[in-house]
């Protein structure tokens, strides 16, 4: 690893907590808002192994709170985009960059029982309670990101167990799945805000190529900062969990 790149880091967590991070597979799920600030903050952070899952691909929508999203990378992938991001960032990371669907019928594929951590940040709901499902059922620490959208204030935004998370209609949904199904095998910690807001004014979703299980009826206001909090604030439990070596 650049001793360099990281030496500010080394500073503050030491040579066994950069040994920890770079030794860490990690895989994330969601690359959009949340997950893309969440995966470049893992990255510089020394997380060395990413494996980076989202089928989509940049739309002139993203732009205004996704990472990699500008004018010159709207209709290309969001995961090969940002790999490219992260390697500029770090050239020894090995990125995974996997242009795939979680779902009931691809969860085996990813071989979730071979990482340390777990991100979860996708929004289709049935997908998310499967992920949680699965997740919870290794022995990877898990990390949760609950719904971004209709929220501006950033002293709003929480984390929490699973059960105790308040004020998220996201997570309510979510619990409500879980109830009448198998439970979570474990806690797990989420990142939330109990902020709802409501949309000034309504669009549907026009963006084409949408897999059938992401596609919104109902588009949400979203704004920058959020999102971006979310995802640091994922990226910080992950890299705390893995230098406390829990």
């Amino acid at each position: 690893m650049n001793s360099s790149i990281f030496q500010r880091t080394a500073l503050l967590i030491g040579s066994e907590g950069m040994e920890r991070l770079a030794k860490s597979n990690v895989i994330l799920f969601g690359v959009g808002g949340v997950g893309s600030w969440c995966a470049e903050s893992l990255i510089r952070s020394g997380i060395r192994q990413l494996t980076i899952v989202d089928f989509d691909k940049v739309a002139e929508s993203n732009i205004n709170r996704q990472l990699m999203a500008t004018t010159v990378t709207i209709g290309e992938y969001k995961v090969d985009i940002l790999k490219k991001r992260l390697l500029e960032i770090n050239p020894s990371a090995e990125v995974n960059a996997l242009k795939e669907v979680y779902d009931a019928e691809t969860a085996e594929s990813f071989q979730l029982d071979s990482y340390d951590v777990i991100i979860d940040a996708i929004d289709s709901i049935d997908s998310k309670v499967h992920l949680i499902q699965t997740a919870t059922q290794t022995q990877a620490a898990f990390f949760s990101s609950m719904g971004a959208a209709l929220k501006m204030d950033s002293q709003q935004v929480k984390v929490a167990e699973f059960w105790k998370v308040h004020g998220c209609p996201l997570a309510a949904t979510l619990r409500r799945k879980l109830r009448k199904s198998m439970l979570p095998a474990t806690k797990f910690t989420c990142v939330f805000s109990p902020e709802l807001l409501e949309n000034k004014e309504e669009i549907t979703d026009s963006t084409t190529d949408i897999h059938p299980i992401h596609a919104k009826k109902r588009v949400n206001g979203t704004i920058a900062h959020i999102p971006a909090i979310f995802g640091l604030t994922l990226a910080g439990l992950v890299v705390q969990n893995i230098i406390d070596n829990k």
